[in-house]
Formats: structure tokens, sequence, C-alpha cells
């Protein structure tokens, strides 16, 4: 398929094309372009959206980075007849396309540390600094290193550390660190400005972790994560840190407890904090633990932030993949499981958050203590 640049499509006059978003559910939850209509790469066929469109207009379809679009076979019967074109850099040099001026980033970030002030202060500062108290995730002399993948809760959890920092209630250091484990130029440029629009200065290394996985055929996400979260110990440790932090929130904890139980048949949670088996000295903390993703998004949204969800360079060829290294797909089900429930039950949400904070040891048939099993019958 021909492709079309972000110039020359401002060239064009409004009327005379339709932006066609083919990318999957979790990704277009993160935003599209304005204007923008959405169908399914699979459903492109059938679609009844797409043979609605006057067949004088332009069809501009895009993807994340522009890979997927540009595959498409525009001598297929249902677009042979019409002017297709890719997008070229998708929705990422959509992104990129905003770059500002010094002057408009500087106005964006004391936007952005503002609302955390004030607009969003009970539903961000808030239960950050609850959790952190709570769980004890920030001690006095912790070396912190806030690790930042590029999205919406990383870059958050950033500004909610500078900013609990100013408060000066605890001595602690910060070190804003991010791994690069082979992201394409544009995802990588897209992360290192919005950090400099945010204010977050930040420490950038290098691992050869997308290149280790590529050829995985089983669990790469999995083996993904874990390597991920390892080479992030090791570069904190060497940088004097003593604590790792992770961006993980309040519907990322509901959602592991209720996975655990559908799909791996067992009760667990996402701790708030652990120690690392393998790293000796080393703690990982989610101070997000406490912060709801609606709030995370309301947040972005009133500064007008753009965020990647996974800037994985397997985005446009996969479902894009979470930290505990679960497919995004499986969280978008029991996302959708848990709203389907609320409709009947407004608590559900708070009660699966609890239901691991009252776990009756009377009532359990077997459960595991350092490794070991346990059977009611034990002590019958």
């Amino acid at each position: 398929m021909k492709e079309i640049t972000f110039k020359e499509l401002g060239e064009l006059p409004k009327n005379s094309y339709e932006l066609i978003d083919i990318r999957d559910e979790g990704l277009i939850a993160y935003g599209m372009i304005p204007g923008a209509i959405h169908v399914f790469i699979e459903d492109l066929e059938n679609s009844r959206t797409l043979q609605d469109i006057p067949k004088d207009k332009k069809l501009i379809f895009y993807c994340e980075i522009g890979r997927r679009s540009k595959e498409i076979d525009d001598t297929l019967d249902y677009l042979k007849d019409r002017d297709c074109y890719s997008l070229e850099q998708g929705y990422v040099g959509y992104i990129r396309s905003n770059i500002e001026s010094d002057s408009q980033k500087a106005e964006r970030r004391n936007k952005a540390e503002e609302s955390i002030r004030k607009k969003f202060h009970k539903q961000l500062f808030s239960p950050f600094a609850k959790a952190c108290k709570t769980y004890k995730l920030i001690e006095e002399g912790d070396h912190i290193a806030v690790c930042i993948s590029g999205g919406k809760d990383s870059m958050l959890m950033a500004k909610l550390f500078q900013e609990i920092k100013r408060h000066r209630q605890v001595n602690f250091d910060l070190t804003f660190l991010v791994m690069d484990p082979g992201y394409n130029k544009e995802n990588r440029a897209l992360i290192e400005s919005n950090a400099e629009a945010l204010g977050i200065p930040i420490t950038v290394f290098e691992s050869t972790i997308f290149d280790t996985v590529d050829n995985i055929d089983k669990s790469p996400c999995y083996l993904c994560a874990r390597m991920r979260r390892g080479y992030l110990y090791s570069k904190a440790k060497e940088l004097g840190c003593n604590k790792i932090a992770l961006g993980h929130h309040y519907d990322d904890v509901i959602e592991t407890i209720l996975m655990g139980m559908i799909h791996g048949a067992q009760i667990q949670t996402m701790m708030p904090k652990l120690h690392s088996t393998n790293f000796e000295g080393m703690e990982l903390i989610r101070p997000l633990y406490l912060v709801r993703e609606a709030d995370i998004c309301a947040w972005r949204d009133y500064n007008e932030l753009h965020f990647l969800q996974c800037a994985c360079h397997f985005t446009d060829t996969c479902t894009t993949c979470h930290e505990d290294g679960t497919t995004s797909s499986k969280r978008l089900e029991t996302k959708k499981l848990i709203a389907e429930l609320k409709k009947t039950n407004p608590f559900i949400e708070s009660n699966i958050f609890r239901s691991v904070e009252n776990v009756n040891l009377d009532t359990v048939i077997e459960y595991k203590k350092d490794g070991i099993r346990h059977n009611f019958l034990d002590e019958y």
C-alpha cells in the first residue's frame, strides 16, 4: 500500500479523506487521531462502515507505527477501486508531530504539576501518599529507582514522586530510570520527548531483551517481563538504589486477583512491596497501589498528554503485554468482566481488593507458606 506522510496529509482538504484506525481495543483506549473512525483490521473486508464511505474519498489507514497498515493488500476486491494509503509512522507519528516549543513544554509541565496539587489532589496525590505511608514504601535514606516504561502510569508516578519529595517529610533520593530493551527509534524518541516535556530527568540504559525474546514462541511477554525486571534491579543497584518503583495501580491489583482465580486456579495478589530474591538488599515498591486507573486517564486527558500503551516493538504484530507478562487481551477481558459485575454490585471493585485482606485460614482447604503446602486436615 502507498504511504502518505503527515505533511502530505496536512495539505489535503479535510473532506477529501477518511482516517481509519485499525489498532486493537487495548491500543485505541489510549487515544485516536481526532476525526478518525475505528475498524478492526480483521473486519475490514466486511465492514459496513468502510462500505458507507463515499467512493471519491481517500482511505487513509493507520496503526501504531505504520507497519500493519502498510501491509494491507489494497488489490483485494473491497479496496481495489479505492484510493488507499497507509499513514507513515501511524499513531506514534501523530503524537510526535505535535512536538512543542520550549515555552509550550514549560506551560504544559506547569499545568500537569498544578493539576496534581489542585484539581486531582484527592484522586491522585492523596492515595499515592496514603499507600506510601500505609505500606511504608518510602523510608529515610532511600534511593528509589522510578522505573519509566513510557506509559501514562509510570509517567504520572514520576510526577507524584517529584511532588512528594517537594514536601520534604522524608529524606530520600530519586533516579528516573528508563530501560531501552530494543525500542524502535520512534518509540524511544516519544518516551524521551514526553519526559522532557514533563520535566522528568531520565537516565536511559540499553539492553537486548527484545532480540532475545524475538524468536520465542511460548510466553514471550512473560519472559520479556521477567528479564526486564532483572535488568532494572541490576542497573538500579549499580546506581546505588535500594528500591525500584513500578507503576501498577489499583485496577491492576484487582484484575490480578480475579485473573489468578479464573486463569491460574489460585488466590494471590500483587503485593505493594516485595523483597528481591535475586538482588540482596533490593525491594520492589508499587506507590500507585491505591490510585484508580480512571483518575490517571482523567489527569492525562485534562493535560492533553499522549503516551504509548506499550513501546514494545511487537506492538503492531501481537497483543500488547503487561508488566507482569500477561497479555492485554486477558486483562481487557477481566476488566470488562469487572465492569459488567459492577452494574449489579457497585462495591465489586473494593470487595475484590479487600478479599485478600480478609482471608480466613479456618475456611481454606489448602494454602502455601514459604513454598510449603498446608492442608486443613493437618490440624483438624
